[in-house]
């Protein structure tokens, strides 16, 4: 009684740091950021910007959109899903969970990080995998209380929340430290800017929903490795 117990805990609370990594990577809200590219007037010897216009970004794995906008103000909610303007611009960005300037691949400002970007794709994909994996295991566990099941499958909880832990800390490096994001997100754009235009970032929606999820789904892979490790104690 009491292992089951346990275990609809313990399946509770891995459910939703599953579902809320399932979330995170589905979505294309890793990281946002707004610029107010500032064009020049034609008319010489003008230095205002006659028009103004903002560039609202946002990237995932598996897209990187942007769309334009007005009113600005210095806010994650611009990126809401009933707030953004249309219409709204999409790349596939797979190996880009950063907002890049479209061109030639490779560029060379993308030498700097590509090894972060590469590193975050890898542990992403790894992640998915085993949560699903120790997730499947776990529903083949309860039903008979097999215990090297509820071990195995925990032990894939642990590996995907680890997975799920050293991706968040590689993404926060890669903000604050390893990219020059005004530089690749202007990179398009350098020609017809104004040297003053400012960029806005944030971490967005989907990064949050995996750092929500990530230590659920390390507590629920700990609470099904000591279920199976109590059954097999009970056994003996």
């Amino acid at each position: 009684m009491k292992v089951g117990i346990a275990a609809l805990v313990a399946g509770i609370i891995g459910g939703i740091g599953v579902l809320l990594f399932l979330i995170a990577f589905g979505t294309d809200y890793w990281l946002l950021a707004t610029e107010d590219c500032k064009i020049p007037s034609p008319i010489e010897n003008v230095t205002e910007s006659e028009d103004q216009f903002l560039t609202f970004h946002h990237e995932g794995f598996f897209w990187r959109c942007w769309f334009y906008g007005h009113d600005f103000q210095e806010t994650i909610w611009n990126f809401w899903f009933t707030s953004q303007a249309h219409p709204k611009h999409c790349i596939h960005g797979y190996l880009f969970p950063m907002p890049i300037a479209p061109g030639p691949v490779p560029h060379p400002s993308y030498d700097a990080t590509a090894v972060y970007r590469g590193f975050w794709t890898a542990f992403i994909v790894l992640a998915v995998a085993a949560s699903i994996v120790g997730g499947m295991l776990l529903v083949c566990a309860v039903p008979c209380g097999a215990a090297r099941l509820y071990k195995v499958g925990g032990g894939f909880l642990l590996t995907a929340g680890g997975l799920l832990a050293l991706l968040i800390v590689l993404f926060v490096l890669w903000k604050e430290f390893a990219a020059d994001l005004q530089k690749y997100i202007l990179l398009e754009r350098s020609h017809k800017c104004l040297p003053d235009t400012h960029l806005y970032v944030y971490y967005g929606w989907s990064f949050m929903f995996a750092a929500a999820g990530t230590p659920l789904v390390l507590l629920s892979g700990l609470l099904f490795l000591c279920i199976g490790r109590s059954i097999l104690l009970a056994e003996k």
